[in-house]
């Protein structure tokens, strides 16, 4: 199957009242587990590259190139999106690799300045044909202090919408990155609040910290594009661990990655799942 632009699988579920899976890709083998879990799920999905992982490579392009490559093999629709981008200039490089779609996040900075800097890397992907997420209300978890009182004011965002021409956004309604415990309080009113008050998709960050019932229940809110990167990793990692604990004298990298390849497939599958129920 192509390579399917991250708009048409976002604007499909958006339609039909389903949520999209975005998982991030730390390396090739992510990559061929969430296509895995995907082709499983019989379910479109979204493989993500951060900017925090385009800099462990050293490089956006070996990544992307992989990770385009195992998209265009899919047996079902996948796209291929950089996440979390703070530097306008990693966004260029994007487009022209050949991703259909990116997240600028400029959300640190005062509300005047977001707005500027979006709405110029808005403009520079449209002339190409990219699709653009933005944040606002810092999501909490990236480094900087984490404020669990943040919050998207839906006012604040209709007019960041409008002023940018972002074709997604991203929203701070009780989540947050990096948790490794699934006990995150979404505000699903201020969900159904925000999907009210704009008519572009919502993206909720940080959902490894979200429970299946609750990932369900932010859907049904109005939330679209659902991103997971650490529960992955925590699947990833516990699979590398029981290996190596069963099998110590192990040196082949090859026979603990194939088991946590294998586990990242099945969390995957069972998330896109909860996300988008038969």
């Amino acid at each position: 199957m192509p390579l399917t632009p991250t708009d048409e699988i976002v604007r499909r579920a958006r339609t039909a009242g389903r949520g999209v899976g975005a998982f991030n890709v730390l390396q090739l083998e992510h990559a061929q587990a969430i296509v895995a879990g995907a082709e499983s799920a019989d379910r479109p999905v979204v493989l993500q590259i951060s900017e925090n992982t385009v800099r462990y490579h050293g490089a956006l392009e070996p990544v992307a190139l992989a990770s385009l490559a195992v998209a265009r093999a899919a047996k079902v629709p996948v796209a291929v999106h950089l996440d979390h981008a703070e530097n306008p200039e990693l966004v260029r490089e994007a487009v022209a690799l050949g991703l259909g779609s990116v997240m600028f996040d400029a959300s640190t900075l005062p509300y005047a300045e977001n707005v500027a800097a979006t709405r110029e890397v808005v403009e520079f992907c449209h002339r190409h044909g990219v699709w653009v997420e933005a944040e606002l209300g810092e999501i909490g978890g990236k480094g900087g202090a984490h404020t669990p009182g943040v919050r998207t004011d839906p006012g604040e965002a209709r007019a960041f919408v409008t002023a940018t021409g972002v074709d997604a956004l991203a929203v701070a309604v009780g989540s947050s990155h990096q948790m490794l415990t699934r006990d995150a309080v979404l505000d699903f009113d201020l969900i159904a609040r925000l999907r009210a008050a704009i008519d572009t998709p919502l993206v909720l960050h940080g959902s490894s910290g979200v429970a299946d019932g609750d990932l369900a229940a932010a859907v049904a809110a109005g939330v679209t594009k659902v991103n997971v990167s650490t529960h992955l990793n925590k699947a990833f990692t516990r699979a590398v661990r029981a290996h190596l604990a069963e099998n110590p004298e192990t040196v082949d990298p090859r026979r603990y990655l194939g088991p946590a390849r294998t586990a990242v497939a099945a969390a995957v599958a069972h998330l896109l799942l909860v996300l988008s129920p038969a």
